[in-house]
């Protein structure tokens, strides 16, 4: 198999942060430790997942405000935040006072829609607003727009002894380069590209085709295509791929036999479209390291790319994912021909 066109230059992880309702601190503190640990592998970037109502975590801009103070160079990410939870302009307030605080860190992924389950969670959300919400496009136009600089008001000055800005503030202006859009249709790809965004993808994708044929690989790699022919910098334009991987090379016999069982109950459904929204699955990666970057050299978008985040399986013990991580840093990304930071 000849060796990827472009070699894995950023290697991050994708983590739930899954708690328990009774001791919520834990699995929290428990996040804090793997990106800890994860800085100390040398891993460019640690991204957390965003559940609502739900035992994950509900509010990743503070879980990674506190992430930015127990580490000194790993790049932050969320991945990723649903807008239609979110107001633009709030947010846009609490991301660049993160990426202060953490020095230029942060790596905001955002999505589009209506919240999930809208209509349980409407009258709590958007108790007089649901039905004029936007939960298209124009939600990330603002908070771009936010982020970037852009006025807020036609409002300025002194009043008093109070000064005020017409832009959101505090303002990081290295901020606007490293938003990033999680999509998984072309449609989206394209939008990311034309709005000068980053693009994440995942283990998740749209098959446009009603008909086939289902090949996770190549519809992905049309993506990343579509969204680099729209974006100003072209080839330049940054994509990371977040598949499911998960490295055996220091797993117990028990962990391996988890592990291999975890992904066999996910297999079915990577065999043809799911729902109406007709989304299909990449299969899970797992076994030795030699293995998985072999069936990673194959595969069509990863061919396409040069950074990634790993996404750890939802439900696994701290200890699997210690394990886990050491295995991608220390055998698999240099596999891949991946160097660690310091």
């Amino acid at each position: 198999m000849p060796p990827t066109p472009r070699p894995l230059r950023r290697l991050g992880f994708l983590t739930i942060g899954l708690f328990d309702a009774a001791d919520p601190r834990r699995g929290h503190e428990s996040t804090l430790e793997i990106i800890e640990l994860g800085e100390r592998l040398g891993f460019d970037s640690a991204w957390v997942r965003h559940r609502h109502l739900q035992y994950g975590i509900s509010s990743p801009v503070a879980v990674l405000s506190a992430a930015s103070q127990r580490t000194r160079r790993i790049e932050l990410g969320t991945a990723v935040i649903p807008l239609g939870w979110e107001n633009p302009l709030r947010l846009a307030e609490d991301l660049a006072t993160v990426d202060l605080l953490s020095g230029g860190r942060l790596n905001p992924g955002v999505s589009v829609g209506p919240p999930m389950h809208f209509d349980q969670v409407k009258d709590a959300l958007y108790p007089d607003t649901a039905d004029a919400e936007d939960f298209g496009y124009g939600r990330v136009e603002r908070l771009l727009d936010f982020v970037r600089g852009k006025p807020a008001t036609d409002f300025s000055g002194a009043e008093g002894f109070e000064v005020f800005s017409d832009r959101v503030q505090p303002h990081s202006p290295g901020l606007g380069r490293r938003l990033w859009y999680g999509g998984g249709s072309l449609r989206s790809a394209r939008w990311a590209g034309e709005h000068g965004m980053n693009l994440l993808t995942s283990s998740v994708v749209k098959a446009e085709e009603p008909e086939g044929p289902y090949d996770f690989a190549e519809i992905q790699l049309a993506q990343i295509r579509a969204f680099r022919a729209a974006h100003p910098d072209g080839e330049a334009a940054r994509v990371s791929q977040g598949l499911v991987v998960i490295p055996t090379d220091s797993a117990s016999p028990g962990q391996r036999a988890r592990y291999e069982e975890y992904a066999a109950q996910r297999t079915p459904r990577t065999t043809a479209p799911q729902g109406p929204a007709r989304l299909l699955f990449a299969p899970d990666l797992v076994g030795a390291s030699a293995e998985i970057a072999g069936r990673l050299r194959a595969h069509a978008a990863f061919r396409e790319v040069d950074e990634v985040a790993f996404a750890l399986p939802f439900s696994f013990e701290h200890e699997d994912y210690v394990q886990i991580l050491t295995d991608m840093a220390t055998q698999l990304g240099p596999a891949l021909g991946w160097q660690p930071s310091t």
